[in-house]
């Protein structure tokens, strides 16, 4: 997890542990305030979800554009080395024709 979602996580958990024990002090009913309590628990769950969804979200997107480039560069080199191997095959062609002529004219001596 990034420095920023650990500091949002903890906000977050400070907030609602924050408000649970406001709650408990507050001069409330029983039933008042375990209906707040739960109120308070289903809210951060639900804001909890979300980031998890957005983070989870971010995460997939940075990972598919990352992947993307990847295979970019990679198809790139590929052509690259691809364009480097037939240079040098038709470099040693090339030797391989002169070496064939010299001995040609060191047969016929």
């Amino acid at each position: 997890m990034t420095d920023n979602g650990s500091t949002a996580l903890g906000v977050l958990v400070g907030a609602a542990v924050g408000a649970v024990i406001g709650i408990l002090f507050a001069p409330e009913k029983g039933e008042d305030t375990r209906r707040i309590l739960r109120e308070k628990a289903e809210t951060a769950k639900d804001d909890l979800a979300s980031r998890a969804s957005s983070l989870t979200n971010d995460v997939t997107s940075s990972f598919n554009s990352k992947k993307a480039e990847f295979e970019y560069k990679l198809d790139d080199m590929v052509s690259e080395m691809s364009t480097k191997a037939d240079r040098v095959i038709s470099s040693l062609e090339k030797k391989l024709e002169n070496l064939k002529k010299q001995n040609e004219k060191i047969g016929s001596v």
